[in-house]
């Protein structure tokens, strides 16, 4: 078995304004049917009358870009019935290791010392894909006043129970009860933050309320005086007029992030790639197949569709490139 990998990256803008297949936290699905610029290659009428079914899970911070990918494919290949599910990355590769889906979206890279020999001992042969790139943001209520934070000062509000009130982590912050929304364990998210942060994949303080959705993320920071919480970049654009945004000092400056500080990773530690994992044996089916090469050709107009960073024309290169070394077999 080969396993490709490469890296690319994502770019930021337009709403989402179209419908399409989705599945919630619980597993259920629903389904429904159906610009670049650079090297990028223009959208173009399907050649052949596709049908079939695509199941992709995983991811909800990633999300947001598949379901912009479906409904865009499906707007040309409406006989495609596509699935798209937010079980977060560790359940979405789960499913996928299992032979439950074809394409795993995903946060961060497949753990090497627990999914791969997952996905090994269920015969499910994989390319990883850069698709885009994100950053986390730090978001707070918009009445908690707070415009920047260290890395330092986050790793105390998030590595311990020991912080009450964030006027304990500087006496600048507002004297306010700390109340923290943050990611599920099965989340991409969860394990990036906590280990660019806290110093150790899955260390964080137990008092903070998970959610594998981030609108329910979003929700909560928005109803509390003392939110303060990270998901996705693309979520607190859908919903900058509800939230604050902290800017992180990693030792250079404060820096908030963007289109642009998430593309040339001046946004640090918190910018990332994001990914799919089409598997062999769901590239072999001709629907798979055009939509994957769908992504590959468009996705800076998905990117900008579902509010993402698009990746770099090399970055594309690369994505190009595996995607071929799996079609081909290699």
């Amino acid at each position: 078995m080969s396993f490709t990998r490469s890296l690319t990256v994502f770019a930021a803008c337009s709403a989402l304004s179209l419908g399409v297949a989705a599945c919630g936290d619980d597993g259920t699905e629903e389904t429904s049917g159906g610009g670049d610029t650079g090297a990028q290659t223009e959208a173009s009428a399907p050649k052949e009358n596709l049908s079939g079914s695509i199941r992709i899970d995983g991811s909800s911070t990633v999300y947001p870009f598949a379901q912009a990918a479906a409904e865009q494919f499906q707007s040309e290949n409406p006989n495609v019935k596509i699935s798209v599910g937010q079980s977060g990355t560790g359940g979405g590769f789960e499913k996928f290791c299992a032979g439950e889906t074809d394409i795993s979206n995903a946060s961060r890279p497949i753990k090497e010392d627990e999914e791969v020999p997952l996905c090994e001992k269920g015969g499910v042969e994989f390319t990883e894909l850069q698709v885009a790139n994100d950053g986390i943001a730090i978001v707070s209520n918009k009445a908690l006043e707070i415009d920047c934070m260290t890395t330092d000062q986050l790793k105390e509000l998030w590595a311990t129970n020991k912080v009450k009130s964030y006027d304990e982590i500087d006496a600048k912050f507002p004297k306010t009860k700390v109340n923290l929304f943050g990611p599920g364990t099965d989340s991409g998210t969860f394990d990036f933050f906590t280990d660019e942060i806290n110093g150790e994949e899955g260390k964080t303080r137990k008092d903070y309320q998970p959610s594998e959705d981030d609108n329910i993320l979003v929700q909560g920071v928005e109803g509390d005086e003392g939110g303060l919480g990270y998901f996705g970049f693309s979520y607190y654009e859908q919903n900058q007029d509800k939230l604050n945004l902290i800017g992180v000092d990693s030792g250079d400056g404060c820096v908030k992030p963007s289109k642009e500080t998430i593309q040339d990773a001046s946004y640090k530690p918190l910018a990332r790639p994001l990914f799919m994992y089409p598997s062999a044996k769901a590239i072999a089916k001709p629907e798979v197949k055009a939509f994957m090469d769908y992504v590959e050709a468009n996705f800076t107009q998905i990117a900008e569709a579902s509010q993402f960073v698009a990746m770099t024309e090399e970055q594309a290169a690369k994505a190009k490139q595996a995607l071929e070394s799996l079609e081909s077999g290699a």
